[in-house]
């Protein structure tokens, strides 16, 4: 696929169903990673929960092997009940 002079490309039918872009319907462009996204408008919210997700996960990540093995469940009900 080929950029013009002015910067324009275009998006393949296919490619455009497939994510619901309409004729004169308005497109977001990102960049993650280097990589430029480009998505219906209306799929803004899509993008800020998969960025929520993606932050989720990588709390997760950081927690995992973090707790003490040695505590059951038995045991931290005990403790979080008294609290």
């Amino acid at each position: 696929m080929r950029v013009t002079s002015k910067g324009q490309v275009t998006i393949p039918r296919d490619l455009r169903e497939l994510v619901g872009i309409e004729p004169n319907s308005e497109v977001i462009f990102g960049v993650e990673g280097g990589v430029i996204t480009l998505m219906p408008k209306h799929g803004a919210t899509a993008e800020a929960d998969r960025a929520r997700l993606d932050r989720f996960i990588t709390t997760l990540d950081q927690l995992s092997g973090t707790g003490d093995q040695a505590v059951d469940a038995d045991e931290l009900m005990r403790i979080t009940r008294d609290r």
